[in-house]
C-alpha cells in the first residue's frame, strides 16, 4: 500500500482509538482496566480492518467474492443495493440541507418544519428510485442471480492480505475471549 494510504488509516484508527479511550476514563478510574483496554483495543483493530478493506478492494470485487463463496443471491442483491442508496439518499439529503441552510437567512422559528420537510423529499425520492430501479432491472433482464466473472488468479499480494486479515482477526477473538 501506498505511505499516505497507511498514514490515513493509522490515523483514523488511532483517532477513534484515542476518542474510545477518552469515553472509558470514567472506568478506568472505577478500577475496570479490563474493560477499558479490551474495548479500545477492539476498537482499533475493527477500524483498521474496515479502512483496510474499504481502501484496497472495490465494491464489486466483494459482492464477486460473496457469489464465489456461495451466498445467495438475494443477500448480495439487498447488501448491494442497500449501500447503493444509503449513499445516494445520503448525498441527496446533505445536498437539500445545504441548500436549506443557504435559504435560511435570520432567525428561523420552523426548523423542524424544514426537517420534517427534507425527510419527507427524502423519502418520495426514495420511493421513486426504487420504482425506477425496478423497471430499469426488469428491462435488462435482470433474474435475481449474480453472475461472476474471473478475471485474475491469486497472486502473493493476495495471500499477504489475507495474511493481515487474519492476523487482524486472530488478535480480535484474542481480546474478545479475554
Amino acid at each position: 500500500m501506498p505511505a499516505p494510504v497507511i498514514k490515513k488509516v493509522l490515523r483514523v484508527s488511532i483517532s477513534m482509538s484515542l476518542f474510545t479511550f477518552i469515553i472509558m476514563v470514567p472506568a478506568l478510574i472505577w478500577g475496570n482496566v479490563y474493560s477499558c483496554e479490551v474495548i479500545t483495543v477492539k476498537v482499533f483493530l475493527t477500524v483498521t480492518a474496515v479502512n483496510l478493506l474499504s481502501y484496497t478492494t472495490r465494491w464489486n470485487d466483494i459482492t464477486n467474492s460473496l457469489k464465489r463463496v456461495h451466498f445467495p443471491d438475494m443477500f448480495i442483491f439487498v447488501l448491494d443495493i442497500t449501500i447503493k442508496y444509503i449513499v445516494m439518499l445520503g448525498d441527496l439529503v446533505l445536498n437539500m440541507l445545504y441548500a436549506l441552510k443557504l435559504r435560511s437567512v435570520g432567525k428561523s422559528r420552523s426548523k423542524y418544519g424544514s426537517l420534517s420537510g427534507v425527510a419527507g423529499t427524502a423519502y418520495i425520492k426514495s420511493q421513486e428510485m426504487a420504482v425506477e430501479m425496478y423497471h430499469a432491472m426488469e428491462c435488462r433482464g435482470f433474474e435475481g442471480e449474480y453472475r461472476v466473472f474471473v478475471r485474475g488468479h491469486f497472486k502473493w499480494t493476495d495471500a499477504a492480505y489475507l495474511l493481515l486479515y487474519a492476523g487482524i482477526t486472530a488478535l480480535f477473538i484474542f481480546y474478545a475471549s479475554m
